[in-house]
């Protein structure tokens, strides 16, 4: 149990060398003046989506197998061109647009976007490249189907997407209508399938993606209301999109002359293509099987590839963050000093790992990721780490937070007779640890290990806010192509419960190899044979004969 318990530890540690150093040298520059780059969801059809080829005028997403395509991204194509630089596409989730441009990280926001007076205050807007106006999607043969105005929807439950104006508009209405506000969804596939399943009887969106959802999904429908006492109020600003960018940006003037350039049946007809575009993969007639089936034929190699990345860096989250808490719980369990400096220097290096394990078990590790992925960028300037390598980092000092009392609670639960017996023979603390201890408590933690190890391949989802394309990452881009939603997402929990149940069959082989036989005979026993003896005189350097 000894020896396998030490070359786990070593196996971790040449594992964490080789995987990191690589990571480490392929880190992402300082934006460069010939490169142009924008952000987006790749999520809000027609104005942007995610495809499998370059068909159609797409742009290649960075770091990413897919391709951008949508209103937004022929509006960026057009101003890249104009202002003489490359067209560079990062996808990043609608929260993490905003510390993209304030952390230098992205030139410009083009994302369908409203310049509200919130998001003035930290960055700057173009003119308008798109007016719209706000729709309630329904049920086609739901009671709210003939609506005309707010006043129609009464009793209604609507619901919005967080953090957009949509929300801000329906919050402002519904106590005036008898309308329920539901709680905001993140995206708006998953406020279409609670549409379908009846969760809500509609949902705020604007007119072209409310067009890309119906035509996608024939049994819905929508209702345009009028801005006045019939329909939504919006603010000054709110019902247009226009191109974010950091405050006092050089890029504003050539841009709105761009914009300038660019007439209203252009926008118009530019609008149309994506429509058709955005609806173009969609599958909406088909059955159940026929989807699942065509999922997994045109996206298969994104799904495999998020699989990798998943498993990537839950196995290298997991080993980084054991080594960690072995080398955090090791020291913790120590003596103290006697030495009054030295018994000084423990008590604050105890209160600094006391604050690290607090501070990683107590806060989600979504927020770890924006702070440490954006803050590291915003202190260096808009240089960025390799999201891969930030990703590994994040899953690993969180996970090193909660193995570091796992490993603690193992070491305690060790006999203190064994450490009393080692000190007796004159073994230090170091090799009481590597010897005596560590073994027996790194198998009784295995079970503890294994569940760190099914959260993580599970928590990699959280990533995708710093653009980690992951698995959770891909079935988002396959949802916003497809509308699939209950198809996409049901084919990803298989992966998941397939990679979770595996994970837990090997970990228990290892406990196994671990524990050792069943049946051994104690050496120096008097059942041994005289060839035994033999052998276990060699063994310890005795006398044959003895």
């Amino acid at each position: 149990m000894k020896k396998t318990s030490i070359g786990i530890l070593s196996l971790i540690m040449v594992v964490l060398t080789v995987v990191l150093g690589s990571f480490a040298l392929t880190g992402c520059g300082k934006n460069e003046d010939d490169n142009l780059y924008v952000g987006l969801e790749c999520a809000y059809p027609p104005f942007n989506f995610t495809q499998t080829s370059s068909g159609n005028g797409a742009v290649k997403i960075e770091g990413s197998e897919g391709w951008a395509n949508g209103y937004d991204v022929m509006i960026a194509k057009r101003v890249a061109e104009g202002l003489g630089k490359n067209l560079v596409i990062r996808k990043i989730e609608w929260d993490g647009l905003l510390p993209g441009v304030t952390s230098g990280h992205l030139d410009l926001v083009i994302a369908g976007m409203s310049p509200t007076d919130e998001r003035r205050q930290s960055i700057d807007f173009s003119d308008s490249y798109y007016d719209c106006s706000l729709v309630i999607v329904v049920r086609a043969d739901g009671k709210y189907a003939s609506a005309k105005s707010l006043a129609d929807f009464s009793g209604a439950t609507i619901v919005a997407q967080s953090g957009t104006f949509h929300d801000t508009a329906l919050k402002a209405e519904c106590g005036n209508y008898g309308i329920t506000r539901a709680t905001p969804m993140e995206s708006f596939p998953a406020m279409t399938a609670a549409l379908k399943a009846k969760a809500v009887d509609g949902y705020v969106a604007e007119d072209p993606g409310a067009k890309a959802d119906c035509a996608a999904n024939p049994e819905l429908t929508y209702i345009r209301l009028k801005n006045n006492d019939t329909g939504f109020k919006t603010g000054v600003g709110d019902a247009v999109i226009a191109i974010g960018m950091a405050k006092n940006s050089p890029l504003k003037d050539g841009i709105n002359r761009i914009l300038a350039g660019i007439s209203d049946e252009e926008r118009l007809a530019m609008m149309n293509e994506a429509v058709e575009l955005a609806t173009g993969n969609s599958n909406s007639k088909t059955g159940f099987f026929e989807k699942v089936a065509s999922i997994l034929k045109n996206y298969y190699g994104w799904i495999l590839k998020g699989v990798g990345y998943t498993v990537l860096v839950a196995i290298i989250g997991t080993a980084a963050g054991l080594f960690i808490g072995v080398l955090v719980g090791v020291f913790r369990t120590t003596e103290k000093p006697k030495n009054k400096n030295a018994a000084f220097l423990r008590k604050i290096a105890d209160f600094l790992l006391s604050a690290y394990i607090e501070i990683f078990r107590g806060t989600p590790m979504m927020v770890q990721a924006m702070v440490i992925f954006w803050g590291f960028a915003l202190l260096n300037d808009g240089n960025t780490m390799n999201v891969t390598l930030a990703g590994l980092i994040i899953v690993s000092v969180n996970t090193g937070a909660y193995m570091a009392e796992i490993v603690r609670g193992g070491i305690i639960s060790v006999d203190k007779g064994q450490f009393e017996g080692a000190e007796a023979i004159g073994m230090t603390h170091f090799q009481t640890m590597t010897n005596v201890v560590l073994p027996q408590a790194l198998r009784n933690i295995m079970p503890s290990v294994a569940n760190e190890f099914v959260i993580n391949i599970k928590d990699t989802s959280v990533l995708n806010v710093i653009r980690f394309t992951e698995l959770f990452f891909y079935a988002k881009s396959i949802v916003y192509n497809t509308y699939a939603t209950f198809e996409t997402y049901l084919i990803v929990a298989v992966i998941y419960f397939v990679l979770t149940f595996s994970i837990t069959r090997v970990l228990r082989l290892a406990e196994t190899k671990m524990d050792g036989k069943e049946n051994y005979r104690i050496m120096g026993s008097q059942n041994m044979d005289a060839e035994s003896i033999v052998k276990e005189n060699k063994i310890l350097g005795g006398n044959e004969n003895a």
